[in-house]
């Protein structure tokens, strides 16, 4: 099976010593985000735990437990784009999260770990020439310590309208005028360019359509095959393994204006408050009468093919 760590929160910025007690404990607790009172434990084992994927804004608090992970097959994307704080006002400067992706890469590998420059919103600060000139700049310097770079443009959710409410849907010669820029770019540097949930309509160009998290992408960092169940899934558009997810939404303290998982400011601030490193769950605590249910988990790898 993929743990998935980071569709609903950032655990590496905000949450890694919980992480690392959970790791060596052995195990996790999640409720259900649409039924609070289904309760699922999942044994952290590599036996069954094929790869951990973690997705994140600063991997910075977690790479002094890198190699107290390393009896897990790992894949990392880490989010690097050219917003301030403005945008972005709890993330760490571009420079200092490209440095430690950098040192990321050489501890894992630059098969198991992807840059993510998305989501992309232009405005009259962040013009197309911007992006452009920004991710040449970023490309430079992450050139060699990772071959992907995934892009998606800014989905006007609810929450990201509730709050971002001036912002725009970027159109459709926008979207190419950009994705055929990146990859061009891309190619120079020797990075390819994944579009994520956004069709194919810049494959013509020399973007990669086929998704970011898919089998590949972590049959490449496992190193050999997997047999993956077929799953629904929730974006029709979407070809991603997502996996299990940890996290919780509403914990993530980066407040990016374009955030999809947090409601607003006081619920996450709520939430953080009642966040235990000792617990077995990200906030809160096994209350008196509760029932934990036991997931059923099994290794995916085939290890009767090679990948290589």
């Amino acid at each position: 099976m993929i743990l998935n760590t980071g569709m609903r929160t950032d655990i590496p910025a905000f949450y890694s010593e919980w992480f690392m007690n959970r790791i060596r404990e052995g195990f996790v607790l999640v409720r259900n985000p649409y039924r609070q009172d289904w309760i699922t434990r999942y044994e952290l084992n590599p036996e069954v735990v094929d790869c951990i994927s973690f997705c994140t804004k600063n991997p910075a608090p977690m790479l002094k437990y890198i190699d107290e992970l390393k009896c897990f097959n790992q894949y990392w994307f880490v989010t690097i784009t050219p917003y301030g704080k403005d945008i972005e006002p709890n993330v760490p400067p571009k420079e200092k999260v490209m440095e430690d992706f950098i040192t990321l890469s050489k501890a894992v590998g630059t098969k198991c770990v992807g840059w993510r420059y998305d989501p992309i919103f232009v405005d009259g600060a962040y013009t197309i020439e911007r992006h452009i000139s920004n991710f040449e700049e970023m490309c430079r310097s992450l050139s060699g310590y990772t071959t992907v770079c995934v892009i998606s443009f800014i989905d006007l959710y609810e929450k990201v309208l509730r709050n971002f409410p001036q912002v725009r849907t970027v159109t459709p010669q926008e979207r190419v005028a950009i994705g055929k820029a990146f990859a061009e770019i891309g190619q120079r540097y020797g990075i390819t360019i994944k579009a994520c949930a956004e069709g194919n309509d810049l494959a013509p160009y020399g973007v990669d359509c086929n998704g970011c998290m898919t089998q590949e992408t972590f049959e490449t960092a496992v190193g050999c095959s997997l047999n993956i169940p077929k799953k629904k899934s929730i974006r029709s558009e979407c070809s991603c393994i997502l996996g299990t997810d940890i996290g919780v939404y509403d914990t993530c303290a980066h407040f990016c204006r374009y955030c999809y998982a947090n409601s607003n400011r006081e619920n996450v601030r709520r939430n953080m408050a009642l966040h235990d490193p000792a617990s077995p769950f990200l906030v809160g605590n096994l209350q008196s009468g509760e029932i934990i249910h036991q997931a059923k988990q099994v290794s995916w790898i085939d290890n009767q093919l090679s990948f290589f």
